[in-house]
């Protein structure tokens, strides 16, 4: 579903799976921030329980993770319990024009994540969790279908690991690793090792999508 907004003229797309059934959407623009209100294509479920015109069957997106952004915009999913690291991490990531996300909990991420693949997941080793075993987030991540996990970027920030340790990077199964110390450099590190990833897979992505197009 295609939505513009009043205000700014800006355009997203929508996938109607992602809209609650029978309802209307609330949400700000991600670009001048108004409120945005959104009908749902599909048909009026009589089961819900009132009427279409109810004003109790509206949905408030501040109630879910409920993300829609530009098409082709870039997505990111931070998980700091440190609030001076998470702000550094937030607006550098604005910075690389990533539309950001912040999760409070695990169970605020898991929702979040049901609810929009993000193309980068930042988070703390020990983000809501006592150790990096016992980290949610991680292990729902490490537990993904790998036609899902290979197109999320995966940042562990650390206070035990080295910046760009490749191997404990893949014995955590995330794409790279960066230590606290190297907060400061977050920006510039993370963007190597995305070109570094975007290059490894290249060939391969390549190669499925001729193999698509012959399908």
């Amino acid at each position: 579903m295609e939505v513009s907004c009043e205000s700014c003229q800006a355009r997203f797309n929508i996938p109607d799976e992602k809209l609650p059934a029978g309802k209307s959407v609330s949400a700000a623009c991600p670009r001048c921030k108004q409120k945005i209100k959104i009908e749902a294509p599909s048909p009026y479920d009589d089961q819900a329980g009132s009427g279409p015109g109810d004003d109790s069957d509206v949905y408030d997106a501040a109630e879910k993770p409920f993300d829609f952004v530009e098409e082709d915009a870039l997505t990111a999913l931070v998980c700091e319990d440190d609030p001076a690291v998470r702000e550094k991490i937030k607006s550098t990531l604005a910075l690389m024009e990533f539309n950001v996300s912040v999760a409070g909990s695990t169970r605020e991420a898991l929702k979040r994540m049901r609810y929009h693949n993000y193309e980068l997941i930042v988070v703390n080793e020990t983000f809501d969790a006592s150790t990096v075993e016992a980290n949610g987030v991680l292990v729902f991540l490490e537990r993904l279908p790998m036609s899902v996990r290979r197109n999320i970027f995966i940042c562990l920030t650390s206070a035990r690991y080295r910046t760009m340790d490749h191997m404990m990077a893949f014995n955590r199964s995330v794409n790279m690793i960066i230590n606290a110390k190297n907060i400061d450099e977050f920006g510039k590190i993370l963007s190597t090792g995305i070109t570094d990833n975007d290059l490894f897979y290249r060939i391969y992505r390549d190669t499925l999508k001729s193999i698509q197009g012959f399908a």
